[in-house]
């Protein structure tokens, strides 16, 4: 299942794990990456915490945890090398995984249809 927030974040939800990343709008938006800090494994969020760091040659922006839960992975790839964001911001730029601690709470976030219509490219 894929859910969007509206910080262009999305959600790749398999059981109660949940891969994320940023979408190809905002990978556009925030131009080249350079610097990425992701967080610790272990670390537990509540929706709407700074959960990690980007910098693109344009601004630095945080990434928010989408929902409530626990970091159980993160994608050093991106660490090495920022720019596997812009180029495949959808598969190979995800950020962490984390382990959901209510899988039902996906349910308020967007569908694909609505994240494009937010956007405009609907």
């Amino acid at each position: 299942m894929l859910k969007y927030t509206k910080e262009h974040e999305w959600l790749r939800i398999e059981g109660d794990v949940a891969t994320v990343g940023i979408t190809p709008h905002a990978s556009v938006q925030l131009g080249d990456l350079v610097f990425v800090e992701l967080p610790a494994v272990g670390t537990n969020f509540a929706k709407g915490d700074d959960a990690a760091v980007v910098e693109s040659v344009k601004a630095a922006s945080e990434i928010y945890a989408p929902l409530d839960g626990e970091i159980v992975e993160i994608n050093q790839a991106i660490v090495d090398d920022p720019s596997i964001v812009n180029s495949d911001p959808g598969e190979a730029g995800w950020f962490f995984k984390m382990k959901l601690a209510d899988a039902s709470a996906a349910a308020e976030l967007m569908d694909e249809d609505a994240y494009n219509a937010m956007v405009g490219q609907a």
